[in-house]
């Protein structure tokens, strides 16, 4: 039975609040991906944004039932804010797709190429945007060929200042930072854990940069880019969503002609992708100025410790009223 973990609050004047008109918005939060926790989350503070600024709101968390539930429902638009393979992987917006329901989020097909982060790094390589050289390695080539035979191989390729992370999913998990040969055959298999693919990159030193792309309607707009400082030098999952163990920068303490470099590369991967209303692309900027680019997020986190949700603040706009724009541009 879908869960119903809000309840619904409707305002009678949403004008106030700078959106045109009231809409029926269900939004997904929960799943069975490793990131059910965070999605939760991140629901709870969509929902509550969306409420605020005078929509009625409901959050269902994705089960058996939902696919019925929704049409049962017929609300104006549905805000997927699942992350992980629950909804990140493209599978339930195509669904949502072939039955006609309007939701915010990229398109199935879409949401799929951005999800393989070999993937998106390839295409984006292909376009001329700087990634990092990297091996994508399936579990059964570890196993079949002999850990230590492969392993060396990538070291002489890549060297071993190296990140090891899984070739889908989010919120760092399965994520490693490797400083010596000895610490790769463990970060590989904790990749494992996340995903059957691993992909081992070279590591950018820089300044860690996170840009949001919203779009309600006139095209593609990156938000001020957040800096990431986490205290312990890497952002993990635990740096992610425990506060006071990363600090933000917002905007981020780059130069100008940075900024504008790095919001142009943000635009520029987002349209690449084929991803639509919102996204979060995620960077290194090197001590040349260049930006590197290391993943794309279609259904970017909306928690309190979220990076989406601070630069949309550090922009002068209100969160209820940026989602609300999202949720009426969906239904174009």
């Amino acid at each position: 039975m879908t869960e119903n973990i809000a309840a619904e609050t409707q305002h009678d004047s949403p004008e106030s609040a700078g959106t045109p008109a009231t809409l029926d918005i269900v939004v997904l939060a929960g799943g069975i991906s490793h990131e059910r926790d965070v999605s939760l989350r991140s629901g709870r503070r969509v929902a509550d944004a969306l409420s605020g600024a005078g929509h009625r709101v409901t959050v269902l968390d994705p089960d058996a039932t939902l696919l019925d539930a929704i049409a049962s429902r017929n609300p104006d638009v549905v805000w997927p804010a699942l992350h992980g393979a629950s909804g990140e992987d493209g599978a339930l917006l195509s669904l949502l797709e072939a039955a006609g329901v309007a939701f915010v989020g990229s398109r199935g097909d879409d949401a799929a190429l951005a999800w393989s982060k070999p993937t998106a790094k390839t295409l984006v390589a292909r376009a001329g945007i700087a990634t990092p050289e990297s091996i994508t390695l399936a579990k059964e080539t570890f196993r079949d060929l002999g850990a230590a035979n492969v392993l060396s191989r990538v070291i002489d390729r890549l060297g071993t200042d190296l990140v090891v992370k899984p070739s889908v999913g989010g919120s760092a998990q399965g994520v490693s930072i490797v400083a010596e040969a000895a610490e790769l055959p463990r970060a590989v298999v904790e990749a494992y854990t996340y995903s059957d693919v691993a992909l081992i990159e070279k590591r950018i030193q820089g300044v860690e940069l996170a840009v949001g792309v919203i779009d309600t309607g006139d095209g593609p707009q990156a938000l001020p880019a957040v800096e990431i400082q986490a205290s312990s030098g890497v952002y993990s999952f635990d740096a992610r969503y425990n506060a006071g163990e990363t600090t933000f920068f917002t905007p981020a303490r780059i130069t100008p002609d940075a900024a504008a470099l790095v919001a142009e590369t943000a635009v520029a991967v987002h349209e690449l992708l084929g991803l639509r209303h919102v996204s979060r692309i995620d960077f290194i900027l090197d001590a040349a100025g260049t930006p590197w680019f290391l993943e794309a997020n279609v259904l970017p986190g909306l928690t309190e410790t979220s990076l989406l949700p601070q630069a949309i603040e550090a922009s002068g706009q209100e969160l209820g009223v940026v989602y609300g724009a999202l949720a009426a541009a969906a239904r174009v």
